[in-house]
Protein backbone atom coordinates (compact mmCIF):
# COMPACT_ATOMS: atom_id res chain seq x y z
CA UNK A 1 0.00 0.00 0.00
CA UNK A 2 3.00 2.33 0.13
CA UNK A 3 2.60 3.38 -3.51
CA UNK A 4 -1.12 4.07 -3.05
CA UNK A 5 -0.44 6.06 0.12
CA UNK A 6 2.13 8.22 -1.68
CA UNK A 7 -0.25 8.77 -4.59
CA UNK A 8 -3.08 9.70 -2.24
CA UNK A 9 -0.82 12.16 -0.43
CA UNK A 10 0.14 13.86 -3.70
CA UNK A 11 -3.43 14.04 -4.95
CA UNK A 12 -4.75 15.56 -1.73
CA UNK A 13 -1.95 18.14 -1.65
CA UNK A 14 -2.75 19.01 -5.26
CA UNK A 15 -6.42 19.48 -4.41
CA UNK A 16 -5.35 21.92 -1.72
CA UNK A 17 -3.78 24.05 -4.43
CA UNK A 18 -6.66 23.61 -6.87
CA UNK A 19 -9.12 24.81 -4.19
CA UNK A 20 -7.75 28.30 -4.76
CA UNK A 21 -9.82 28.40 -7.97
CA UNK A 22 -12.95 28.35 -5.83
CA UNK A 23 -11.70 31.56 -4.21
CA UNK A 24 -10.03 33.28 -7.19
CA UNK A 25 -12.52 35.85 -8.48
CA UNK A 26 -12.95 36.81 -12.11
CA UNK A 27 -14.12 40.02 -13.74
CA UNK A 28 -17.62 38.55 -14.06
CA UNK A 29 -20.61 38.81 -11.76
CA UNK A 30 -23.51 36.47 -11.08
CA UNK A 31 -27.17 37.36 -11.32
CA UNK A 32 -27.31 37.94 -7.55
CA UNK A 33 -24.47 40.47 -7.63
CA UNK A 34 -21.71 38.17 -6.35
CA UNK A 35 -18.45 37.88 -8.27
CA UNK A 36 -17.88 34.67 -10.20
CA UNK A 37 -15.01 32.39 -9.21
CA UNK A 38 -12.71 30.68 -11.68
CA UNK A 39 -14.12 27.32 -10.57
CA UNK A 40 -17.66 28.46 -11.39
CA UNK A 41 -16.52 29.63 -14.83
CA UNK A 42 -14.94 26.22 -15.40
CA UNK A 43 -18.12 24.39 -14.38
CA UNK A 44 -20.27 26.50 -16.69
CA UNK A 45 -17.99 25.73 -19.65
CA UNK A 46 -18.13 22.02 -18.85
CA UNK A 47 -21.94 22.13 -18.72
CA UNK A 48 -22.07 24.04 -22.02
CA UNK A 49 -19.80 21.41 -23.56
CA UNK A 50 -21.95 18.55 -22.30
CA UNK A 51 -25.08 20.14 -23.77
CA UNK A 52 -23.68 21.21 -27.13
CA UNK A 53 -20.99 18.70 -28.16
CA UNK A 54 -23.51 16.39 -29.83
CA UNK A 55 -24.47 19.17 -32.25
CA UNK A 56 -20.95 19.69 -33.62
CA UNK A 57 -20.26 18.86 -37.28
CA UNK A 58 -16.75 17.69 -36.31
CA UNK A 59 -16.79 14.88 -33.78
CA UNK A 60 -14.88 15.43 -30.54
CA UNK A 61 -13.99 13.29 -27.55
CA UNK A 62 -16.33 14.46 -24.79
CA UNK A 63 -14.04 12.92 -22.19
CA UNK A 64 -11.11 14.97 -23.43
CA UNK A 65 -13.23 18.12 -23.81
CA UNK A 66 -14.47 17.91 -20.22
CA UNK A 67 -10.98 17.17 -18.92
CA UNK A 68 -9.59 20.13 -20.85
CA UNK A 69 -12.34 22.41 -19.56
CA UNK A 70 -11.53 21.39 -15.99
CA UNK A 71 -7.80 22.15 -16.28
CA UNK A 72 -7.68 25.04 -18.78
CA UNK A 73 -7.47 27.74 -16.07
CA UNK A 74 -5.56 25.66 -13.53
CA UNK A 75 -2.50 27.92 -13.75
CA UNK A 76 -4.61 30.68 -12.23
CA UNK A 77 -4.39 28.86 -8.92
CA UNK A 78 -0.85 30.25 -8.83
CA UNK A 79 -0.89 33.38 -10.99
CA UNK A 80 -4.47 34.61 -10.55
CA UNK A 81 -7.06 35.66 -13.12
CA UNK A 82 -6.19 38.42 -15.60
CA UNK A 83 -9.15 40.02 -17.43
CA UNK A 84 -9.15 39.76 -21.22
CA UNK A 85 -8.98 43.53 -21.67
CA UNK A 86 -6.27 44.22 -19.09
CA UNK A 87 -3.03 45.84 -20.26
CA UNK A 88 0.37 46.19 -18.60
CA UNK A 89 3.08 43.90 -17.28
CA UNK A 90 0.72 41.25 -15.88
CA UNK A 91 -0.92 40.81 -19.28
CA UNK A 92 2.36 40.82 -21.19
CA UNK A 93 3.89 38.21 -18.88
CA UNK A 94 0.76 36.06 -18.67
CA UNK A 95 1.82 33.26 -21.01
CA UNK A 96 5.26 32.89 -19.45
CA UNK A 97 3.98 32.94 -15.89
CA UNK A 98 1.24 30.43 -16.63
CA UNK A 99 3.69 28.09 -18.35
CA UNK A 100 5.93 28.21 -15.28
CA UNK A 101 2.93 27.67 -13.00
CA UNK A 102 1.84 24.60 -14.94
CA UNK A 103 5.29 23.08 -14.68
CA UNK A 104 5.13 23.52 -10.90
CA UNK A 105 1.59 22.16 -10.72
CA UNK A 106 2.42 19.10 -12.83
CA UNK A 107 5.41 18.36 -10.59
CA UNK A 108 3.09 18.09 -7.58
CA UNK A 109 1.39 15.03 -9.04
CA UNK A 110 2.47 11.46 -9.80
CA UNK A 111 4.40 11.57 -13.11
CA UNK A 112 1.66 10.22 -15.38
CA UNK A 113 -1.03 12.42 -13.83
CA UNK A 114 1.18 15.47 -14.03
CA UNK A 115 1.99 14.74 -17.66
CA UNK A 116 -1.71 14.35 -18.50
CA UNK A 117 -2.67 17.63 -16.82
CA UNK A 118 0.16 19.51 -18.51
CA UNK A 119 -0.66 18.01 -21.92
CA UNK A 120 -4.33 18.98 -21.66
CA UNK A 121 -3.44 22.53 -20.66
CA UNK A 122 -0.91 22.87 -23.48
CA UNK A 123 -3.38 21.46 -26.02
CA UNK A 124 -5.89 24.11 -24.97
CA UNK A 125 -3.31 26.89 -25.22
CA UNK A 126 -2.18 25.81 -28.70
CA UNK A 127 -5.79 25.55 -29.88
CA UNK A 128 -5.17 23.23 -32.81
CA UNK A 129 -7.22 20.09 -32.08
CA UNK A 130 -11.02 19.92 -32.51
CA UNK A 131 -11.37 19.53 -28.74
CA UNK A 132 -9.21 22.57 -28.01
CA UNK A 133 -11.02 24.71 -30.58
CA UNK A 134 -14.35 23.73 -29.02
CA UNK A 135 -13.31 24.51 -25.46
CA UNK A 136 -11.65 27.79 -26.48
CA UNK A 137 -14.88 28.88 -28.18
CA UNK A 138 -16.93 27.97 -25.12
CA UNK A 139 -14.42 29.84 -22.94
CA UNK A 140 -15.37 33.07 -24.70
CA UNK A 141 -19.06 32.30 -25.02
CA UNK A 142 -19.35 31.55 -21.30
CA UNK A 143 -17.98 34.96 -20.41
CA UNK A 144 -20.62 36.78 -22.43
CA UNK A 145 -23.42 34.46 -21.36
CA UNK A 146 -22.53 35.15 -17.72
CA UNK A 147 -22.28 38.89 -18.34
CA UNK A 148 -25.77 38.78 -19.81
CA UNK A 149 -27.07 37.25 -16.57
CA UNK A 150 -25.41 39.93 -14.42
CA UNK A 151 -26.33 43.57 -13.92
CA UNK A 152 -25.20 45.88 -16.74
CA UNK A 153 -23.59 48.06 -14.10
CA UNK A 154 -20.99 45.31 -13.60
CA UNK A 155 -19.77 45.71 -17.20
CA UNK A 156 -16.82 47.90 -18.08
CA UNK A 157 -17.51 50.19 -21.10
CA UNK A 158 -14.94 48.28 -23.15
CA UNK A 159 -17.09 45.18 -22.71
CA UNK A 160 -19.80 46.69 -24.90
CA UNK A 161 -17.30 46.47 -27.77
CA UNK A 162 -16.26 42.91 -26.86
CA UNK A 163 -19.79 41.75 -27.67
CA UNK A 164 -18.80 42.30 -31.33
CA UNK A 165 -15.06 41.64 -31.34
CA UNK A 166 -14.20 38.78 -29.00
CA UNK A 167 -16.26 35.72 -29.91
CA UNK A 168 -16.52 35.51 -33.70
CA UNK A 169 -13.14 34.08 -34.65
CA UNK A 170 -13.25 31.24 -32.14
CA UNK A 171 -16.80 30.27 -33.13
CA UNK A 172 -16.43 30.53 -36.91
CA UNK A 173 -15.59 26.87 -37.54
CA UNK A 174 -18.83 25.31 -36.25
CA UNK A 175 -22.48 26.20 -37.06
CA UNK A 176 -23.71 25.35 -33.54
CA UNK A 177 -21.10 27.66 -32.03
CA UNK A 178 -22.13 30.42 -34.43
CA UNK A 179 -25.77 29.84 -33.47
CA UNK A 180 -24.93 30.03 -29.76
CA UNK A 181 -22.99 33.21 -30.45
CA UNK A 182 -25.96 34.78 -32.23
CA UNK A 183 -28.32 34.06 -29.33
CA UNK A 184 -25.83 35.24 -26.71
CA UNK A 185 -25.03 38.39 -28.71
CA UNK A 186 -28.72 39.17 -29.17
CA UNK A 187 -29.27 38.81 -25.41
CA UNK A 188 -26.37 41.22 -24.85
CA UNK A 189 -27.85 43.74 -27.27
CA UNK A 190 -31.22 43.59 -25.52
CA UNK A 191 -29.52 44.10 -22.17
CA UNK A 192 -27.41 47.03 -23.40
CA UNK A 193 -30.35 48.74 -25.09
CA UNK A 194 -32.46 48.38 -21.94
CA UNK A 195 -29.63 50.00 -19.99
CA UNK A 196 -29.42 53.01 -22.29
CA UNK A 197 -26.43 51.93 -24.36
CA UNK A 198 -26.51 53.06 -28.01
CA UNK A 199 -26.12 49.60 -29.54
CA UNK A 200 -26.00 50.85 -33.12
CA UNK A 201 -23.17 53.23 -32.22
CA UNK A 202 -21.22 50.37 -30.66
CA UNK A 203 -21.77 48.30 -33.81
CA UNK A 204 -20.57 51.13 -36.06
CA UNK A 205 -17.51 51.81 -33.92
CA UNK A 206 -16.42 48.23 -33.72
CA UNK A 207 -17.02 47.67 -37.45
CA UNK A 208 -14.88 50.73 -38.24
CA UNK A 209 -12.14 49.51 -35.91
CA UNK A 210 -12.08 46.15 -37.70
CA UNK A 211 -11.81 47.85 -41.08
CA UNK A 212 -9.05 50.17 -39.88
CA UNK A 213 -7.16 47.18 -38.49
CA UNK A 214 -7.12 45.70 -41.99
Amino acid sequence: MQAEAQTAHQLVRFLGLAERLKRELRHSWLSDGRQESVAEHTWFIALMALLSHGHLRTQVSLERVLAMAVVHDLAEAKVGDIPYFETGDRKRDKAKREQEAMEEIAAMLPPQDGQNIRALWLEFEEGETPEAKFVRALDHLEVQAQHNLAALSSWEPIEYDLVYTKMDERCAHEPILQALLNVIRNDAEVKMAAGGVDVEDVKRRTAKDRLDAG
